[in-house]
């Protein structure tokens, strides 16, 4: 199985909080073909710290390098089929996050699990792991 991260998990995972599910939890510890992280999550982290709803420790970078390889995880960089697979995207009322759409994206053109704790990405289809 190949997955994405949603911020929140990947926040959990490497932060651990009782907020992530069991499930995801498991299939994190166990090991799973490849677990990516989003080029749109440190950027989503950067605005809420610029924002101060996120407080930083450490500076982004550093703080990203770090938790990449200490997990095994990788970086999946936001590519032009990426962001053109935005268009062709469900219209779903009340859902308007640019970084939820673009993990919808990913996960379809990559062919990946979402891990997320956010039923809103049941509603584009794609597979969601919590």
């Amino acid at each position: 199985m190949r997955l994405l991260l949603d911020t929140h998990a990947f926040l959990w995972w490497i932060n651990p909080h009782e907020r992530l599910s069991p499930a995801a939890r498991d299939i994190l510890a166990t090991g799973v073909d490849e677990v990516f992280v989003s080029a749109v999550t440190p950027w989503e982290v950067a605005i809420k710290a610029t924002l101060g709803r996120f407080i930083m420790a450490e500076p982004l970078g550093p703080f990203f390098a770090r938790a990449l390889a200490a997990n095994g995880f990788r970086m999946l960089p936001v590519g032009l089929d990426h962001a053109v697979a935005v268009r062709d995207l469900p219209a779903v009322a009340n859902h308007r996050d640019p970084f939820d759409r673009m993990l919808v994206a990913q996960a379809t053109v990559e062919n990946l699990a979402i891990v997320s704790a956010d039923r809103m990405f049941d509603r584009y289809g794609v597979e969601r792991v919590w």
